[in-house]
Order: C-alpha cells, then structure tokens, then sequence
C-alpha cells in the first residue's frame, strides 16, 4: 500500500477530470484515468478492447494500465492523485464476467485509505467520443464503486457538487485531517 496514492472515484462525467487538473495546478502529481487512455489507444487501432464493444476486455486493458501507473507513480513526489485506479478496473471486470477480481486485485494493490468519490451530477455530465455511456449506466456504475471500495476497506468521502477550487480543498483538507 502507498498512503501517498490517492484515487478520485466515483460517476462518469462527475468532475473527476476537472479536479485532477486544479490538484496539479496547484503542484501535485497526478495520473490520468487508465479507461480513457485505453479507449483512446483502441479507437486509433480499430481495437474492440471498449467499454460499449468488450466490457471484459476493456476492463483487463484497464488493470494492465493501472498495474503500469502504479509503478510508474513511485518516482512521482508527493501525493499522487489518480483518476480512478484497479478497483475500478476489477469492478469493471467483475460487473462484465462475474469473475470475482475485485477481491484479489483491490487487496494486493491498496491506494490511501481515503478515496473520494464523485456522485452523479446531471447538471455537467457530457457524452463523448471517449464516453458513450448514458448517465443511468454511469449511476449504476458509480453505485457499484460506491459499494466495492468500503467492501475493501477503504473509507468513501463523498465530495460536494461545488465549484472546482471548493472540491480540491475538501480532498486536500480531508488527507491533512488524516495524517494527524
């Protein structure tokens, strides 16, 4: 476990990409989501590793990527904020395959015992080329990680729907409270 990985969770189209830019604005490492990489990298090749196309297979790609930001996030200072992270992947897998992955993976790589989620938020949430989901597959989505990270004991913040600067020091706030 590294106490110094932090992972922002929660609903597709949440805001978790807006405060991961505002948290390396202001200084801190941060890795961006293993999904919309693979995505991305499949959509230029023709792959069929996507999550509309092979839900299983997108998921395995993700954990391979996360696997690889892991390692890679060590010679990164600091907190290192990750969008989204394994848990998310072995959810994905174990949503698509009932292969019961979360388990295995979720407990042999532990992130900060802190996670923060970001809830369904209607009023911001986009479709694009990377995101083909709707916002009822993204809420039942965002349910499932909302149970699957407290199962693996990690502890669930729940961040407010306020303006970026506001979330950013929620997240920073919540992991000074923690270290004392």
């Amino acid at each position: 476990m590294s106490d110094r990985y932090v992972v922002l969770s929660g609903c597709s189209g949440g805001g978790k990409s807006t405060l991961l830019a505002e948290l390396q604005r202001r200084g801190h490492s941060v890795i961006d989501e293993p999904g919309r990489r693979v995505v991305r990298a499949e959509l230029q090749i023709g792959g069929e590793a996507l999550p509309w196309a092979d839900l299983a297979a997108f998921a395995r790609r993700a954990i391979e990527v996360s696997i690889a930001d892991r390692d890679a996030a060590r010679a990164l200072p600091g907190w290192v904020f990750f969008d989204r992270g394994l848990v998310d992947a072995a959810a994905a897998l174990e949503h698509a395959t009932g292969e019961l992955m979360l388990e295995t993976i979720g407990r042999s790589h532990r992130y900060n015992e802190t996670v923060f989620l970001t809830p369904p938020w209607p009023e911001i949430f986009v479709r694009d080329a990377e995101r083909r989901q709707g916002l009822e597959d993204a809420i039942a989505e965002y349910e499932r990680l909302e149970r699957a990270y407290p199962r693996l004991g990690y502890r669930a913040v729940v961040l407010p729907k306020v303006p970026v600067e506001a979330r950013a020091d929620v997240v920073l706030a919540e992991l000074k409270a923690a270290l004392t």
